[in-house]
């Protein structure tokens, strides 16, 4: 019987056990997740408190183009993480070592070009996802500091996920922590120090990832890694890219899915909103920032889990991939039962930290009683959703990612806001994410059998 492993090595993820691993892969992944979403948060606070209620519109127009920053950036950190685990748990060594490789180049070809493309068109593009004369100032100032940082983000997130998912979960979340750090020092005194207003907010955001993403590279540079750079491997290997993309396009297509759904939800609400339009998509900014704080929390468990089902799920230990679900469903909607009851009973607390604007905070209020009323499983859905991304079935983990956020919550916003004005918004977001639960559900529970199916067929040939 193999012995259990030193938890330094990647090698634990196929003998030790699952509570102790998830505890370790999975509680950096959570504390580095809750940091990113604070400073996001405490950046939206900063901005709110200290540039006023209309740069808290702008910043919720900016929401649907930092998800396509973001999807062209997970498309290349989820994928790579997902095959560098899974060739740890065949122990194909060299092989996980270019994808390292092959990950580092292709964040700097996708951050370069589409960066450099959006730029081109900003204006254009901030007016078509819902900015208004009031609004677009705040929203261009933000955006044109991301997109020209979006290199030195690319490369941190993308090699940040290898380093998870090759072992060293505590480094990963330091350079998460190191990032959180140094924008919640600099971001207060570019915005009220200096006088920069929404800039500074993002000047902030890009010096804390440059910081972070030098410890990164250090990292991967060091011969001491288990996994680092070597010059001699290949650095863009076709084999390797197709399975990057193939993997990565669930969540690539999750963040493009919320892009276009924010587009709506912004529309939506400057339609039905009236002369407090603006002031709507501010508390959607809210909502947004306050369900993204427990949704990171749930990504962390799903991080932490990733390593552990690639791994197993390629050292064909079925057993120890169900278990590690079952534990991370469970987690999950735990987390998000704990924000309904936070934003169920401190509704106006919650919404005051961001702004002293009395109307905007009754917004809010009134958003986060409906849109919440399904959240706690919320929770399920993601785990499960990411299961399948974990064990290289992309697929089915697109499937579901469209389902939440396209099939069912589009056509919810397009019917529901005639009938019930604003308040159709958060039914919509509600409805939709009840539904994609039970979808979720149902796809899991039969994948789960056909799989096992499988399974028996082969024990007996393989006994006859």
């Amino acid at each position: 019987m193999s012995q259990p492993q030193s938890t330094n090595s990647p090698m634990s993820l196929g003998t030790n056990s699952i509570s102790k691993l998830l505890i370790q892969y999975s509680v950096p992944a959570i504390i580095a997740s809750v940091a990113a979403s604070l400073y996001n948060i405490i950046d939206s606070i900063f901005i709110g408190r200290g540039v006023g209620a209309m740069a808290i519109a702008g910043l919720a127009i900016t929401f649907p183009l930092m998800n396509l920053v973001m999807a062209f950036c997970t498309l290349i950190a989820a994928g790579g993480a997902t095959i560098s685990s899974i060739y740890l748990g065949q122990k194909n060594i060299a092989r996980a070592t270019d994808v390292v490789n092959n990950v580092m180049v292709l964040c700097i070809v996708h951050a370069v070009v589409f960066g450099g493309v959006t730029l081109l068109f900003l204006d254009e593009i901030l007016y078509f996802f819902g900015a208004t004369p009031e609004t677009i100032p705040y929203a261009r100032e933000f955006m044109q500091v991301i997109l020209a940082g979006t290199p030195i983000s690319y490369v941190f997130i993308g090699l940040n996920n290898i380093m998870r998912a090759t072992g060293y979960p505590r480094k990963a979340m330091i350079s998460a922590l190191l990032s959180v750090a140094v924008n919640i020092v600099l971001a207060p005194l570019f915005i009220f120090s200096f006088g920069w207003g929404i800039k500074g907010a993002a000047l902030a955001t890009i010096c804390a990832q440059s910081a972070a993403c030098v410890w990164v590279l250090c990292h991967f540079f060091s011969r001491k890694s288990f996994i680092h750079f070597k010059l001699h491997n290949r650095w863009l290997t076709p084999s390797i890219i197709k399975r990057v993309y193939a993997i990565g396009l669930s969540p690539f297509l999750m963040n493009v899915c919320a892009c276009v759904v924010v587009v709506f939800i912004n529309k939506a609400l400057l339609d039905y909103g009236g002369d407090a339009g603006n002031l709507a998509v501010g508390a959607y900014g809210i909502v947004n920032r306050t369900t993204m704080f427990f949704v990171m929390i749930v990504f962390g468990v799903t991080q932490g889990m990733q390593p552990i089902l690639g791994f197993n799920y390629g050292a064909g230990e079925w057993t120890r991939v169900k278990k590690t679900l079952r534990i991370g469903i469970a987690l999950g909607v735990a987390i998000t039962t704990t924000g309904w009851a936070i934003t169920e009973l401190i509704p106006n607390t919650v919404s005051a930290m961001f702004t002293t604007d009395q109307t905007l905070i009754d917004i809010a209020r009134r958003a986060f009683r409906v849109y919440f009323i399904c959240y706690p499983v919320v929770g399920c859905q993601i785990v499960i959703q990411n299961f399948f991304q974990s064990v290289g079935r992309p697929k089915i983990s697109i499937f579901l990612s469209l389902t939440r956020q396209l099939l069912f919550l589009i056509p919810f916003l397009i019917i529901l806001p005639r009938f019930f004005g604003t308040d159709g918004v958060w039914i919509s977001m509600t409805a939709s994410d009840a539904v994609a639960f039970i979808v979720a559900v149902i796809t899991l529970i039969y994948e789960i059998r056909r799989h096992e199916s499988r399974l028996r067929e082969k024990t007996i040939d393989n006994a006859i």
